[in-house]
């Protein structure tokens, strides 16, 4: 089951360790895509991506 504050562009829940926030390579980090909420990151511009790592 998903968590309903992860977009579908997120990687994992906002906060998790390891994780980062990276531009929405769909939207370019506007938000939008013809003029409607983008729908990879909820609006926000902005996804949660994994970091570093071994």
């Amino acid at each position: 089951m998903s968590d309903p504050d992860m977009n579908p562009g997120d990687q994992a829940p906002e906060g998790t360790p390891g994780t980062g926030e990276n531009t929405c390579p769909i939207c370019s980090g506007s938000g939008e895509i013809d003029n409607e909420p983008c729908v990879n990151c909820g609006g926000s511009g902005i996804i949660i991506v994994g970091i570093g790592g071994a």
